[in-house]
């Protein structure tokens, strides 16, 4: 088992692609905390793997007490994957100056907080990591979404200064780029008028969405979970400061040619 002995804590551990990776996590060995607003997460059903923990990402109070109590409990972290996130889907002259200082504080700050506060107790293990949530969005951009794009650019950011600061003390850094994975996130916005309907059915936008990846599919959030397991794991001990992209290779073309 890749992470046997291991303990992680897992951010949006409640959500889609969070309760995939704290399965996964499970399943190879590790001790999982599942850190989230509410046991339901975004998939609104209570349970999941993992030891559920309550958590705000965007309050440096909570950030402080989840690491308390991991340490108290655990007396280290070995993992700690930032994977909470939320979308808006306006432009920047819909987004009120609330819209957006929010999606910096759960997408940006929550990531910094978590962090922050995590470093005490990724020293006291061997090879230990953060894995960060970036996205496809930080390269290039969807329509209607300015400030994910935006704190997305800024988690690839933050993720390569983490790698430059804290790999010297041997706790490596690096950051998942998803493209479209089938998560609540991405069923909201095929219903959103950011996904640019235009009176289609969600099945049509599903299928219209496959149809310009050259995989002619989107990702799952097990998909998501087997390259965080692999980053997490001792395997990837070479692997710091880099942005991951798994899209099935829809930002690999050049998209005229869809046309």
């Amino acid at each position: 088992m890749r992470l046997d002995g291991k303990v992680a804590l897992v951010t949006g551990g409640r959500g889609g692609i969070g309760r995939a990776i704290c399965a996964r996590f499970e399943r190879e060995g590790a001790t999982v905390y599942a850190a989230d607003l509410s046991e339901s997460g975004s998939l609104d059903e209570a349970g999941g793997a993992a030891r559920f923990l309550r958590l705000d990402v965007a309050s440096e109070d909570e950030a402080r007490a989840a690491m308390a109590r991991v340490d108290a409990e655990e007396g280290r972290l070995d993992i700690l994957v930032n994977a909470a996130g939320i979308e808006i889907e306006k432009t920047i002259e819909e987004t009120s100056l609330e819209e957006w200082n929010r999606s910096f504080a759960v997408n940006v700050t929550g990531t910094f907080l978590c962090s922050k506060h995590a470093l005490p107790l990724l020293r006291k293990g061997a090879g230990a990591n953060i894995v960060n949530f970036g996205s496809y969005d930080g390269f290039i951009a969807d329509p209607g979404l300015a400030a994910y794009c935006a704190t997305k650019g800024a988690v690839h950011a933050l993720t390569r200064a983490m790698a430059c600061d804290h790999g010297p003390e041997g706790i490596r850094v690096n950051a998942i780029c998803p493209g479209y994975i089938d998560t609540p996130m991405l069923q909201s916005f095929f219903g959103g008028e950011g996904s640019g309907a235009g009176g289609k059915s969600i099945d049509e936008l599903q299928q219209a969405v496959r149809d310009v990846h050259p995989t002619r599919t989107y990702g799952t959030p097990e998909d998501i979970a087997n390259l965080v397991t692999w980053l997490a794991s001792d395997e990837a001990r070479y692997a710091s400061g880099q942005l991951w992209v798994l899209d099935g290779g829809l930002s690999a073309q050049v998209q005229q040619m869809r046309l």
